[in-house]
């Protein structure tokens, strides 16, 4: 439950400590907020303030598949409202009433309830006694005003995420900002690393479907893939996606692109959202592969992603190209974090370049990882059918694909810790000598 600041917090110097604690407080809300079923919602505001976070939290992609009505009148109107109204899936109610005149209002509501409706009631009190109160007659949650999109999009979060199973998994698209920049390439073995690192499972979804590399990259020549799935979308349950997956390691499965050019791909939004939400129910992460061409449903992938990767080298079309993109993203996902710019093939000799800080700078945005040009290690690991790390641990791409992976799964202590850990050198011989 939330509090006021008394006046004397309110007072006090923000230090930078503050600053940080409040960064991760709300980088911890971001994560904790999961997208949300298809139910219906109609939420009942005493204050504009209140109707204008809940008119943001519906704008939002995770609320994007429920059906939002928002009203103002509070607790009252909504008792006047479903005295003659099937209630919905989920109400939310604003009261400043004091405690007994909330409750009595709340006993008023519960006559015309139907069976399985849950209530969320935003208050203006900072009263545990009323909180107990309202968990005895059954209200699901209790925020206390002011509150912020994020807090709302948790609270509805929480009420239809079942706590004793696992979290619905982290969709993370990867797109090049321009063709050959390498984010295939990227996202594979970032992906690859995330497995490893973590020992999650990780599927990655190649929506390349006419010219994918997944199958290559990992040295495998799957009968079946996504082009199947998306087929019959309605038919994908978790015994057809383990029949259509390919297993390349203990943790990291490929849904793999046919790559051929003798069918025509009819790919529809719907159907991406359908297969991906049956893999993230089934998978922690699932790392999607987008192709470089702008089409209505990578578009949709694109906006809904829990994470997005643009992958650019550093030249003037992909500066222009990262901007759209990136201005597109800041446009529709208000309540996300930044996308995460990788800069792949920098310092390729006699190529003009523009500068790293330059780039950045013109996209206000800092580089979650600079890949320099290598050749030798990218080539042979292609050739192969290896990650870079599985080639040659000591590659220069090595570290930020292992720094960016951990950014993207929100790990990054762990990461910092395995980088200043002054026991590595030490762990890493062990290692070798076993």
């Amino acid at each position: 439950m939330s509090s006021h600041a008394s006046s004397e917090l309110l007072d006090a110097p923000i230090t930078d400590t503050d600053f940080a604690a409040g960064v991760e407080a709300v980088e911890a809300m971001r994560v904790r907020a999961r997208p949300i079923p298809r139910i219906t919602i109609q939420v009942f505001c005493e204050f504009a303030e209140t109707a204008a976070a809940m008119q943001s939290a519906v704008e939002d992609r995770r609320l994007a598949k429920t059906h939002v009505n928002i009203q103002m009148g509070g607790i009252q109107a909504a008792v006047a409202h479903f005295a003659d109204n099937p209630t919905p899936n989920l109400i939310i109610v604003e009261s400043s009433l004091d405690r007994g005149g909330m409750l009595t209002e709340l006993d008023r509501l519960a006559e015309t309830c139907d069976a399985g409706t849950k209530v969320i009631v935003v208050g203006h009190l900072n009263d545990v006694v009323l909180y107990r109160e309202l968990l005895k007659r059954g209200v699901s949650e209790y925020l206390v005003a002011p509150v912020s999109p994020l807090q709302l999009m948790e609270s509805i979060s929480n009420l239809y995420t079942d706590p004793e199973t696992d979290p619905i998994g982290q969709v993370i698209a990867f797109i090049g900002a321009k063709g050959g920049v390498g984010s295939s390439t990227i996202c594979h073995n970032v992906a690859w690393t995330m497995s490893e690192q973590l020992k999650a499972d990780v599927v990655i979804a190649d929506l390349d479907l006419a010219f994918g590399t997944a199958g290559l990259d990992f040295n495998q020549d799957p009968v079946q893939g996504i082009a199947e799935a998306l087929a019959t979308p309605e038919r994908l349950d978790e015994v057809l996606l383990e029949r259509l997956l390919t297993k390349c390691s203990d943790y990291l499965s490929i849904f793999a692109a046919p790559a051929v050019l003798d069918r025509d791909y009819d790919v529809s939004p719907d159907s991406c959202d359908i297969v991906l939400d049956v893999v993230r129910q089934n998978v922690p992460y699932a790392a999607v592969d987008l192709p470089h061409m702008w089409t209505n449903w990578t578009k949709r992938i694109l906006l809904s992603a829990d994470e997005v990767v643009i992958t650019a080298v550093p030249d003037l079309a992909n500066l222009r190209n990262a901007k759209n993109l990136l201005d597109l993203l800041r446009q529709h996902r208000h309540h996300d974090g930044p996308p995460h710019l990788v800069l792949n093939m920098v310092n390729l000799p006699r190529r003009p370049e523009i500068s790293v800080k330059e780039f950045c700078q013109n996209l206000d945005l800092k580089p979650a990882a600079i890949i320099e040009f290598d050749a030798e290690n990218f080539g042979q690991a292609a050739n192969n059918g290896q990650m870079i790390e599985e080639l040659n641990k000591k590659a220069k791409a090595v570290q930020p694909l292992r720094e960016l992976a951990m950014a993207l799964t929100h790990r990054k202590d762990l990461a910092q810790r395995q980088q200043k850990s002054p026991l590595a050198p030490l762990l890493e011989k062990l290692k070798l000598k076993r």
